[in-house]
């Protein structure tokens, strides 16, 4: 016999909410220009003393770029490029999402969910979607293996996509009953906890039937990849 998991307290709240309301640079110090010394019977040349101004300027004009470029560097900026903040992310949820429930003829007794980024930013699809049918008071359980290596991030624009196992294929499931109403929550950043509203697909007219066998998978990329299991 299955053993019934309970809803997580915020979850429960989320969910009850939803369905009411809806390098330095090196300096030139000028080492390799001789030093030019006078004597009573010969004077320096015009093209000498020309050399000496020319090589003065030169290194006073490099360590004055050396010493912009340190000050630069030590800025962690690069010359006449502002530095751009990463866009931040947040949580996909009921907000900035649409989401979708549909059986699918393959696998047997299988339901797709697909969450759609509808939002400006980029959203985490943390975990794994926390279902309820109707007034159900336990929660259905991941499918561990299912589990993907990082978490499933979308990009405005991109799907994400879970698996459901409705029920048994050999009948072995108990309690079996058809429900009409689906809510789909999400979680936050730590296990359980509510990433905020949450959503309510539509099902078909006739309800979609599942017994005790009802177990989700992850939040995955490839939608059949999440069909799979």
């Amino acid at each position: 016999m299955r053993t019934y998991h309970a809803l997580p307290a915020a979850l429960i709240a989320a969910l009850a909410l939803t369905a009411c309301q809806d390098g330095t640079g090196t300096q030139d110090e000028g080492a390799a220009t001789p030093q030019l010394t006078a004597t009573a019977t010969t004077a320096p040349t015009k093209a000498a003393t020309d050399k000496a101004s020319t090589t003065g300027s030169h290194t006073a004009a490099g360590k004055a770029a050396n010493a912009k470029t340190e000050d630069t560097h030590a800025k962690g900026t690069k010359p006449g490029t502002a530095a751009a903040a990463p866009a931040a992310r947040v949580s996909c949820n009921g907000t900035n999402t649409t989401v979708t429930a549909k059986p699918v003829p393959r696998p047997l007794n299988h339901m797709l969910i697909t969450v759609k980024n509808t939002g400006s930013k980029t959203c985490d699809l943390t975990y794994y979607p926390v279902l309820r049918f109707d007034e159900m008071q336990w929660a259905p359980q991941p499918m561990e293996e299912s589990k993907p290596q990082a978490v499933t991030t979308l990009a405005p624009g991109e799907s994400g996509y879970a698996g459901v196992l409705l029920s048994a294929a050999d009948g072995s499931g108990e309690g079996g009953t058809t429900g009409h109403k689906l809510t789909v929550a999400f979680q936050g950043r730590t296990p359980n906890s509510s990433g905020g509203p949450s959503a309510i697909p539509r099902l078909p007219a006739q309800g979609v039937y599942y017994d005790s066998s009802l177990t989700v998978t992850y939040w995955l990329r490839d939608m059949d990849e999440a069909l799979s299991y």
